[in-house]
């Protein structure tokens, strides 16, 4: 048995109406650790960055990325700060979308977690598919 790079993952999300570009982003972080928590963030930390709530209740939220087998602990995410997430859950790699690559907040947390020995690595964003466009897809069909 291989190796894996990592040995505790951390990754966080709303996983709103969940869709394959969630799946596809467990699934590689898994790839590179032993166990992988997640974060889901709660229906409050969502309305308040948002300015919306989710669609799907966070318990359910949870319920459903539980029950993912990449998944080997569910969390609820509280807050934005994933510092005080390392000071909890103790991960050696934080996982994120690479849509939010180079961005002000990111780059941020990449020096913080630098000076603690913990690696940000970006996966690759699913091309086509977001609970955005799933909620646009299904406003603009009509019934018979």
């Amino acid at each position: 048995m291989t190796m894996k790079k990592y040995k505790v993952g951390y990754t966080t999300g709303v996983f709103d109406l969940f869709h394959v570009g969630h799946l596809n982003i467990l699934k590689r972080a898994k790839e590179q650790c032993d166990i992988l928590i997640v974060g889901v963030s709660t229906d409050e930390l969502v309305r308040s960055y948002k300015n919306k709530t989710p669609i799907i209740p966070f318990e359910e939220r949870m319920s459903i990325v539980g029950a993912i087998k990449y998944v080997d602990k569910v969390v609820p995410q509280t807050n934005m700060d994933k510092l005080a997430a390392w000071n909890e859950f103790h991960f050696d790699v934080m996982f994120h979308g690479d849509d939010w690559k180079n961005s002000e907040m990111y780059n941020e947390y990449e020096k913080q977690f630098a000076d603690i020995g913990v690696a940000l690595v970006f996966l690759p964003h699913t091309q086509g598919t977001s609970s955005t466009a799933i909620i646009k897809k299904i406003g603009d069909t009509s019934c018979p």
